[in-house]
């Protein structure tokens, strides 16, 4: 006797009891926004998906059934939302915290939360307020400040020969440059890539490595 070929899958889909807990499972573990957990749930559809199909399900039946699973996980994700474990307000200024004091930019930290799901008005608060007491302005040169000294570039460069200069001569200007400049070039080019403005880039440069202390000492102190 042949095998049914539109068998059952062995494990049935998940249903809102096994996605609600699912998300609680990895909320316990991870802080993320309504996307994130809606994409780790849909992932968990897409996997039982790919599983019946293996088994020999029907393709039309498991489809439509993986269709109808969506508005679940959605009523899902919103529980988790209204219990408070997703919060992405919260998941933006703490992880916007971090990324500023590992060195990034207001622009990298913008495109880091936006491709997690925080909405646009949500990010824009954040930066205002990512560390207590501090401009926007003034997070963004202390976040070049910490990527400076994690390159070795300006006030931390080690050697004041490696310090941009101030100025160029005027018979300098149009030829290829001292190595002082090569290295201010350099400087900017690793700051410009990492998403910070030329004025920015301009006072870490010429920053000396007292103040830049000093600046790094007030961000570990307010963040």
């Amino acid at each position: 006797m042949g095998s049914d070929s539109t068998r059952p899958p062995d494990a049935p889909p998940p249903d809102h009891k096994v996605l609600r807990e699912a998300a609680l499972a990895h909320l316990a573990r991870f802080s993320t926004t309504r996307q994130g957990l809606e994409q780790v749930l849909l992932r968990r559809v897409a996997r039982w998906e790919q599983a019946a199909l293996k088994a020999g399900a029907e393709q039309e039946d498991v489809r439509a059934t993986a269709a109808a699973l969506r508005p679940v996980v959605a009523a899902v994700v919103e529980s988790m939302a209204g219990l408070g474990a997703v919060d992405d307000a919260a998941f933006a200024h703490a992880r916007a915290r971090r990324l500023v004091r590992s060195g990034r930019s207001g622009r990298a930290v913008q495109a880091h939360l936006a491709a997690r799901g925080v909405e646009a008005d949500v990010r824009e608060a954040v930066l205002q307020e990512v560390v207590e007491g501090f401009s926007p302005a003034e997070v963004e040169l202390s976040s070049a400040l910490v990527l400076a000294r994690k390159r070795r570039l300006g006030p931390f460069a080690g050697a004041p020969s490696l310090r941009p200069p101030r100025a160029a001569a005027p018979e300098e200007e149009g030829s290829r440059g001292s190595p002082e400049e090569a290295e201010q070039r350099r400087a900017m080019g690793v700051l410009a890539r990492a998403g910070f403005g030329r004025d920015i880039a301009q006072k870490v440069l010429e920053m000396d490595l007292v103040e830049a202390q000093e600046w790094m000492e007030r961000l570990r102190a307010e963040s």
